[in-house]
């Protein structure tokens, strides 16, 4: 923990992670909130499409500086597939939080005339058990896409892993959507709710997405592909970050981290 917070290149990281989490939620929550006059049901599919290209657009901008995680769900998947250290993973969601809050400032601000909604998640005819289910499941596909995309071991992955993130965010938002509004990332739920005082089941969106992110990365670490040979090593991960992550380029300035992954 001394070592990443005596390095720059570790806050270069928290302040992408704050920078990526801001732009995310004005594109994705504007995306939502649109023409009050729209009603279709194609909003749904513009919706689920504007949080998907936003997450592979910014993962692909950001990646090799903090790893774009912008999702506590999948800063904690990281942590337990134990690729990042507990420090890392406290300020990056702090950072998360705090972007999503300003960002859903920021939609206040500029949202059209006659809007109320701020994108605030809300369960449609569903309990709060189902809601916590179907959030679950959805950030279940999105967190397993994210680490088997970014594997090193794998030599099979071709394209783009931005790209494939993005398209597992569009999935998550296609199928969830219409039950609780599809949340799949607790900050991007924070924000709206902090911001009109809205806390109304909104444990939903962090029970829900938290679980369903660190069962895909014990699923996939220790069962699916699992290695064990370095387990030792991947453990004291947790205590002081990946080894050589801040000393690749001199003292401050590495490559990519967790988007390229072990």
């Amino acid at each position: 923990m001394k070592r990443e917070f005596k390095c720059k290149a570790f806050w270069r990281a928290v302040l992408a992670e704050l920078v990526g989490m801001t732009l995310f939620i004005v594109l994705s929550i504007s995306s939502a909130l649109g023409n009050p006059n729209d009603a279709s049901s194609g909003k749904e599919v513009k919706v689920s499409l504007a949080f998907g290209l936003a997450i592979a657009t910014l993962a692909q901008s950001l990646g090799h500086i903090s790893g774009a995680h912008l999702n506590p769900a999948v800063t904690l998947g990281m942590l337990a597939s134990c690729q990042i250290s507990v420090f890392k993973a406290v300020m990056y969601i702090a950072a998360q939080m705090l972007g999503a809050a300003v960002a859903s400032g920021i939609v206040l601000g500029v949202r059209p005339n006659g809007t109320d909604a701020l994108g605030l998640n809300e369960l449609n005819n569903i309990s709060a058990s189902q809601g916590v289910g179907i959030e679950l499941l959805a950030t279940f596909q999105l967190v397993l896409c994210v680490i088997a995309t970014t594997d090193k071991r794998r030599r099979d992955v071709m394209g783009s892993a931005p790209l494939a993130i993005g398209l597992s965010v569009c999935l998550g938002h296609l199928a969830a959507i219409s039950y609780t509004g599809c949340g799949i990332n607790p900050a991007r739920s924070f924000g709206p709710a902090v911001i009109t005082g809205n806390f109304d089941n909104h444990w939903v969106y962090w029970v829900g997405p938290m679980c369903g992110g660190v069962a895909a990365a014990l699923l996939y670490e220790f069962l699916l592909y699992p290695k064990f040979d370095d387990f030792p090593e991947r453990i004291k991960v947790l205590v002081s970050g990946p080894e050589g992550d801040y000393d690749v380029n001199g003292a401050g300035d590495p490559p990519a981290v967790e988007m390229s992954s072990k």
